[in-house]
């Protein structure tokens, strides 16, 4: 999949602000007939980054509407024997992903359903399909247990729930697999904004590459691009040492910091990477004052330094997307709709301009 070449088609980030997954879905189609993605809807409690993926966890409990892994329940050490019996199942015995802990279901995921549907009966047109897992870092560090201790914090409980968010991405891409040979699955990782930060000063880098690195091989085993997105300013490095085939972020606000890492770009885009470039903002303000012809002006600008750090006009070309800066769920459905009609229209300035298939 590193040979994928991506064409600064347009891409979306998965959350919308809208109350009904056929007409996202509807949406979807419309700005990015290319490369669909399903639809994330905050509107449903249980679409959040940490509800939609939690099930299957061990130990899970609820207390006020609040999930948490509960380890001094009386079944939590039959469940946790019991997951990793499935899961070894799965990975080692040839066993069913289907029908597992690890599937994703209607009720907490029903724009997954509605996209594959949508997608079967568009596929003469697909370029490839997009699919998204919360990240490993978000999740361990979001999910808590009975004493309010994030579970990234105890090693077993951290493995645990890196190897759901694995197999719960790797059976998204078996289903895509069977519409479209081409498949991306992002992990989402608004968490690591803040890294380096007193809310995670005893995580080491080493300790996020190597959640990164397990999730990472699960995807690229399956053949997919394995793709993370963060919002916000980080770390880049850990992300490229990683191994990930996709970096998405927000090239409107924070391209000063990424192109810090000039070497690794170059590395990155030696071995095939792609760069998902969110030029559009979704801020309301910064919406306000854009259109598409500035943002391709913006873009085209990153372009020529992305050229002055030695990577070649074509290598970019090939192997970018072109998408919003983050997720559109927490602003208006009328900014959303800007939003994705300047990702159609920006993508299509720049496959014009450089005669791009």
């Amino acid at each position: 999949m590193r040979t994928f070449k991506t064409n600064c088609l347009p891409l979306l980030i998965g959350s919308l602000p809208i109350d009904s997954h056929a007409k996202a879905m509807e949406l979807i189609l419309q700005h990015t007939p290319e490369i669909p993605l399903w639809p994330q809807l905050p509107a449903f409690k249980e679409e959040g980054m940490i509800p939609q993926f939690i099930p299957g966890l061990p130990g899970l409990d609820e207390c006020d509407s609040t999930l948490f892994v509960n380890t001094q329940s009386e079944v939590f050490d039959t469940d946790f024997l019991a997951f990793y019996e499935e899961y070894l199942t799965i990975t080692e015995g040839g066993g069913d992903l289907d029908g597992s802990r690890f599937v994703l279901t209607s009720e907490t995921a029903k724009g997954f359903f509605d996209f594959l549907q949508q997608a079967r009966e568009a596929r003469d047109g697909l370029v490839a399909l997009k699919a998204q897992t919360t990240g490993p870092f978000t999740f361990a560090t979001g999910v808590v247990d009975q004493n309010n201790k994030a579970i990234f914090y105890n090693d077993q409980l951290r493995d645990a729930a890196i190897k759901l968010l694995a197999l719960k991405a790797k059976w998204q891409i078996h289903k895509m697999n069977e519409i479209c040979p081409k498949t991306i699955m992002i992990f989402d990782e608004p968490a690591m904004a803040g890294f380096g930060s007193s809310a995670y000063i005893t995580i080491s880098a080493e300790d996020i590459k190597s959640c990164f690195a397990e999730v990472f091989e699960a995807v690229q085993s399956e053949g997919a691009v394995a793709g993370v997105h963060v919002c916000a300013n980080t770390e880049w490095s850990i992300l490229f040492e990683a191994g990930a085939d996709l970096v998405s972020f927000d090239a409107y606000s924070y391209f000063d910091k990424f192109i810090l890492y000039p070497e690794q770009l170059k590395k990155f885009f030696s071995e095939g990477g792609i760069l998902a470039c969110g030029i559009i903002p979704t801020t309301p303000e910064f919406i306000d004052r854009e259109d598409a012809s500035s943002l391709t002006a913006k873009w085209l600008g990153q372009l020529e330094q992305l050229e002055s750090l030695g990577i070649s006009r074509e290598q970019v070309l090939s192997q970018t997307l072109i998408t919003p800066s983050c997720g559109t769920g927490s602003i208006s459905m009328e900014y959303a709709d800007r939003v994705m009609t300047l990702t159609s229209e920006v993508s299509a300035n720049i496959r014009r301009q450089f005669s791009l298939g």
